[in-house]
């Protein structure tokens, strides 16, 4: 892999960088949310950056598709390493796209670029597979039905990611991908199974464009299409903890109407991959307030009523955790289309990752979850 060093992703010395303190008196364990969004994860990147300089390191990353590929290099990697492997991964992936504003004065915009990335593919991602485009109807088996090879993205992760460290849980890893047979959902977390190359794969393995991976004799693509806001894993988890989640969403769940055919193009996508953040954060929200009555309606009942192994069972489902949610969401940038998930240009790369990482400093300034809550809500959203 060509170790490519862009002056658009250089290190960022601006004054807005805080001073590197330890992190105190945050409400629980650090959970790092990681939707999927192609070229958009860059986002995700840059919010990383800004928690490690802030020493806050997350205890639990979820992610899935782009979300999975971020989640293991941040794992998969010693503290010290983390940003600069980041790096690494998205300036090669920017190497090779030419920039949309060499074309504006022809009013092709992203055009060529675009053409770029779907004819020769992403350096140490993904490479064209020149036969899938002139036999599309040919039987070739789940793991070669595909217009994209994904062998330069598994080279990718061997030089850059320490499975090792993932499989000693280090930090804790939990990818999702969809079965392809059974069209279920399936979490690998790396808690209680080893989480290895396959598993990342799996979970950005996006159809038609990238072969699904087999792992135990199932097949398996990207969990972006069945869910792609994992955030409900970390709010079901057993046993339940309280929680600061950061949740890095890639798409835009809310939006001014469309007026043209592109941005209906484009609204038509980010309401598909926006996967109803929103909706299911209200109703884990619900929940866990019923499981706070729950516990609350348990310390009401006499002694011997709730000794009884029957009371103990129905009070097991009752709990006290609080889970602050701290949305992060990529901002719109100009010129951007329905194929911003595919906008690997160094502009795009760049303004991306510069977002996440000063949106995520002025959270950090403002630490909204040192505000007064009601805890009996126990879902508390800071948006």
């Amino acid at each position: 892999m060509a170790n490519v060093r862009s002056k658009s992703l250089a290190k960022d010395d601006t004054k807005l960088a805080p001073e590197k303190k330890a992190a105190t008196d945050l409400p629980g364990q650090v959970v790092l949310v990681l939707q999927g969004g192609g070229a958009l994860g860059a986002y995700q990147a840059g919010v990383y950056e800004a928690l490690h300089e802030a020493n806050i390191e997350p205890d639990w990353i979820v992610g899935t598709s782009i979300g999975a590929i971020n989640g293991a290099l941040i794992a998969g990697n010693a503290p010290e390493n983390r940003v600069e492997h980041l790096r690494r991964f998205w300036e090669m992936a920017a190497s090779s796209a030419w920039s949309a504003q060499h074309w504006d004065a022809l009013n092709l915009g992203r055009l060529i670029p675009n053409l770029g990335i779907v004819s020769q593919g992403v350096p140490g991602f993904f490479s064209p597979k020149s036969n899938a485009w002139f036999s599309s109807h040919m039987p070739v088996g789940v793991s070669d039905a595909a217009y994209y090879s994904t062998a330069p993205l598994r080279d990718t992760l061997k030089e850059l990611v320490d499975f090792e460290r993932i499989a000693n849980a280090e930090m804790r890893l939990t990818l999702g991908a969809v079965n392809v047979r059974s069209g279920g959902m399936r979490y690998f977390d790396s808690r209680d199974e080893i989480v290895g190359i396959d598993h990342v794969m799996a979970s950005g393995a996006l159809p038609p464009a990238f072969p699904a991976v087999v792992i135990d004799g199932e097949p398996y693509w990207d969990g972006g299409i069945y869910s792609n806001t994992p955030i409900e894993v970390v709010m079901n988890d057993n046993p339940r903890r309280d929680s600061l989640l950061f949740a890095a969403e890639l798409w835009q769940q809310e939006s001014l109407d469309p007026d043209s055919i592109l941005e209906v193009m484009g609204r038509q996508k980010d309401i598909q991959y926006a996967s109803q953040a929103e909706s299911h954060t209200k109703r884990q929200q619900e929940i866990h307030h019923l499981r706070h009555i729950v516990r609350e309606l348990g310390k009401l009942l006499p002694d011997d009523v709730r000794s009884r192994d029957e009371t103990k069972e129905l009070l097991s489902w009752g709990c006290g955790t609080v889970m602050h949610v701290v949305p992060l969401r990529v901002p719109a940038v100009k010129g951007e289309d329905h194929t911003k998930d595919i906008d690997f240009t160094p502009a795009g790369v760049r303004a991306r990752w510069d977002a996440g990482r000063e949106q995520t400093r002025r959270v950090i300034a403002q630490a909204p979850w040192n505000a007064e809550i009601d805890p009996a809500i126990g879902i508390f959203v800071h948006a």
